[in-house]
């Protein structure tokens, strides 16, 4: 099995290109979520079409952020201790396991010093914002579409296959 990554250069054992580069084939269905692109794509590996052929492009790509929440001091300060104390417990438990002593004391001792470790480091985070970012978030990459392409030799019978499926729905 080979990973891609973004320094490889020629072609992996599937023999594709490991550099980016931009899809190739012919449109077959375009979608408007991925999950309608994928049942589309199952359908095809379903009714044996060499679905190695084909590929889902995102077009039209997005940079989406849901706001989840407003930040107060109370909120950040109270995750900031929450994060603190599950990594000073981690810490704590695997010192605890190797200290000649007691394990109480280096667990304690962990989670004191994780909680206020996670205190410092969340109030100065949100210090240094200003008020400027009073809300939490998060942020997804999503496509306005998604098309489904295919090798040429196959996408006729793709297009067919996937209109099909869209007269069953």
């Amino acid at each position: 099995m080979t990973t891609a990554t973004p320094f490889a250069t020629g072609a992996n054992s599937t023999g594709v290109n490991a550099l980016p580069t931009p899809p190739t084939g012919w449109p077959i269905g375009s979608y408007a979520t991925y999950e309608e692109a994928q049942r589309a794509v199952d359908h095809l590996a379903d009714n044996d079409f060499p679905v190695a052929d084909v590929t889902i492009v995102g077009v039209e790509p997005m940079i989406v952020e849901r706001v989840t929440g407003r930040l107060t001091w109370g909120r950040v300060l109270g995750a900031g201790a929450a994060s603190g104390a599950w990594f000073g417990l981690f810490v704590g438990l695997l010192l605890g396991l190797f200290s000649p002593g007691g394990a109480l004391a280096p667990i304690v001792t962990g989670l004191v010093v994780g909680t206020v470790f996670g205190l410092a480091s969340a109030a100065t985070r949100y210090a240094a914002t200003r008020g400027k970012r009073d809300f939490a978030s998060t942020t997804q990459l999503v496509a306005g579409r998604y098309d489904v392409l295919s090798h040429p030799r196959s996408a006729e019978r793709g297009r067919e296959m996937l209109t099909a499926l869209a007269w069953r729905s």
